[in-house]
């Protein structure tokens, strides 16, 4: 187990941004992740558990108490149709391995940048696919350290939300299982999706990936478009010319130039539509010293 203080979270977040946490914890088994939990429910800490920190924005003012980062439990597994993948192992990897291995249904994941931990409780999804689909069983620690193996009735899944998200649980493994196909058809439906990520998304600059939740029968992108806000900068953030979905980090952006310029983003579509756009980044860290509220 990898323990230190005072880490810089801007080192593990797709944003580049964010303050230091009080202690940074790596563990390398399950035993220690329950170690870590049960720990720091006697010490009356919080306890916040991050993956590869692709869709989260942490403070600048950082996050009290204990970071847990899963990303060195990483292990995937293949038995016939079902793999088996620990919670920091890339969501990538697992579906380039079910393609090695001809199997079908983890195509949309292949260029979401998180970890399997990460997508569970996001309920990830891509191009008509998403976790809820394949996945049939997950092991997880619930906030006492307590071990639950869940099946498909409780996963509680729906846009962008989970069982593992609403009860604050931490995933160890998760369990999919998918269907037998050709090479080729994976290959190619993972090609495509490859393709329309690199013309669509702002890959060449740090993000947070899509920022905004999909409003009901609307497009959070084209809202904000319509706005007039492609381009509009606080600070080094940037809401992409090319995606007004993503905000960029164009020039050491600070976590509050992101939370300054969402809020605008929203502010400004609210009184364009009177629409709410709500965040699907989640926003964490010690508010003690934000100039932003949230």
């Amino acid at each position: 187990m990898d323990i230190k203080s005072c880490e810089l979270m801007a080192r593990h977040t797709f944003t580049r941004t964010g303050g230091a946490a009080d202690l940074f914890v790596q563990p390398t088994t399950f035993e220690e992740v329950q170690q870590i939990v049960t720990a720091a429910k006697q010490l009356h800490l919080p306890i916040t558990t991050l993956g590869y920190g692709t869709n989260v924005i942490v403070r600048d003012s950082g996050i009290r108490g204990i970071v847990m980062n899963m990303n060195k439990l990483d292990h995937i597994q293949v038995d016939n149709t079902i793999i088996t993948a620990q919670s920091g192992a890339s969501i990538i990897q697992v579906s380039r391995l079910a393609r090695d291995h001809h199997l079908s249904g983890l195509e949309f994941a292949c260029g979401i940048p998180g970890s399997v931990g990460g997508a569970l409780m996001m309920n990830a999804g891509a191009y008509g696919g998403e976790v809820s689909f394949v996945l049939k069983e997950a092991t997880v620690l619930d906030s006492s350290g307590q071990l639950l193996v869940l099946d498909h009735t409780q996963f509680n899944f729906s846009y962008r939300s989970s069982i593992f998200e609403q009860q604050h649980y931490t995933v160890l493994e998760a369990v999919f299982e998918l269907q037998k196909a050709e090479l080729t058809a994976i290959q190619s439906k993972m090609d495509e999706n490859t393709m329309l990520r690199e013309q669509k998304q702002p890959l060449e600059y740090p993000s947070c990936g899509s920022v905004f939740k999909r409003p009901p029968n609307m497009f959070a992108g084209k809202l904000i478009s319509d706005s007039g806000l492609m381009g509009t900068r606080i600070g080094g953030a940037e809401v992409s010319t090319k995606h007004a979905g993503f905000i960029v980090n164009v020039d050491q952006a600070t976590s509050t130039d992101y939370l300054q310029l969402i809020e605008h983003v929203k502010q400004t579509v609210w009184n364009n539509y009177q629409v709410r756009l709500e965040t699907e980044v989640k926003i964490i860290g010690d508010l003690r010293d934000d100039s932003l509220q949230q």
